[in-house]
């Protein structure tokens, strides 16, 4: 894909009232480049937005999960802008629970947002994308798309399909000049694990007290996260511009802790780790390795040294941690992270 240097370029948001999204849309604003966001409410947009210069917004009041209505904020963004050139599908919510404490209606609302939706959205602007042979498209997940901890099944579930339906993509669309990516953060401070972002059980089931622990732990967490949305917008909008890991090959990341042989690497990963070990499957030592794993120094790209990118944290040395690449010809698109951010890839 080759961004446009000669015009404005037109990106299509998706979750755009708060946290990330939010972020993003302002920087792009900021930038002179035609934004159309779409939220569950124009007026929380508009108030989030501030001074914020809107003469380049198109806000979409849109239900992702209704496909005639996506297609139609897709022709609403062309016949603005013209040529859509990015984008990013960014909506979602977290849901903290036991796997049994999780209603059909609530697996249903997930994945109506996660994956329903977000595939309403390829469905609509993929033939653009295809005839005009190029176009990039930015896909939100997380690190809870690699690994999973208890209480967060669901919301595991929603990213670990859309982590092998980009993937797949990926390898669909690259013939026709689109450029594909998945960013994958951890925590950072918004307002993600808030109750209006986050979802929880209407009644729990005794016996899953190191859930309600680790629930606790999590409403307790706003304002303590280490990563930065104003650096993670500031990277998503770095790839996309500069086109980094266009030719890249699909690749798979691990993690290399600080000080830590290339062993500890898939360690990590499968469960592994120097703290009260993962694998041990007792959801209390899950509990203690998953902070551990919140107080990771901050990581960066292999294939870009330097300081992470959008982490909170400043003065760490690309010596401490970094991403890895195993056997499987993974290489990152660019991007460092910290320990609550996480990092882009192709």
């Amino acid at each position: 894909m080759s961004y446009p240097t000669t015009r404005p370029a037109t990106w299509f948001v998706t979750g755009t009232s708060r946290g990330l999204g939010l972020e993003l849309v302002k920087q792009l604003l900021e930038r002179g480049d035609n934004v159309a966001a779409t939220t569950r409410s124009a007026e929380r947009l508009d108030a989030a937005l501030g001074s914020v210069d809107r003469a380049r917004l198109l806000p979409l009041e849109l239900n992702l999960a209704d496909e005639p209505a996506v297609a139609a904020a897709i022709r609403s963004t062309t016949d603005r802008f013209g040529a859509i050139d990015v984008v990013v599908n960014n909506a979602g919510y977290g849901f903290l629970a036991a796997v049994e404490e999780v209603t059909d209606a609530d697996v249903r609302q997930m994945f109506d947002v996660q994956i329903f939706g977000l595939w309403n959205v390829l469905r609509a602007v993929l033939p653009s994308l295809r005839a005009q042979r190029s176009g990039h498209i930015i896909n939100i997940s997380s690190i809870l798309g690699l690994t999973s901890f208890p209480g967060w099944g669901l919301y595991c579930a929603g990213k670990y399909a859309l982590e092998g339906l980009t993937e797949s993509l990926a390898a669909e669309v690259g013939d026709f000049g689109v450029q594909v990516n998945l960013v994958e953060p951890g925590y950072m401070q918004t307002d993600f694990l808030r109750t209006h972002s986050l979802g929880l059980p209407p009644t729990t089931v005794s016996g899953y007290e190191s859930i309600r622990e680790m629930t606790e732990a999590h409403l307790a967490m706003p304002g303590t996260q280490l990563g930065d949305p104003v650096r993670a917008a500031s990277a998503i909008i770095e790839v996309a511009v500069s086109g980094k890991g266009s030719s890249a090959p699909t690749a798979r990341l691990g993690l290399l802790l600080a000080g830590q042989g290339p062993d500890r690497c898939t360690d990590l990963r499968r469960g592994g780790g120097p703290r009260a070990g993962l694998h041990d499957g007792h959801p209390a030592a899950q509990l203690r390795a998953f902070r551990y794993l919140l107080a990771l120094p901050g990581l960066v790209s292999l294939s870009r040294p330097g300081p992470p990118l959008f982490s909170r944290r400043s003065g760490r040395s690309a010596a401490h941690s970094m991403i890895s690449t195993t056997a499987r010809s993974r290489t990152t698109a660019a991007i460092a992270s910290s320990p609550g951010s996480g990092w882009i890839r192709p």
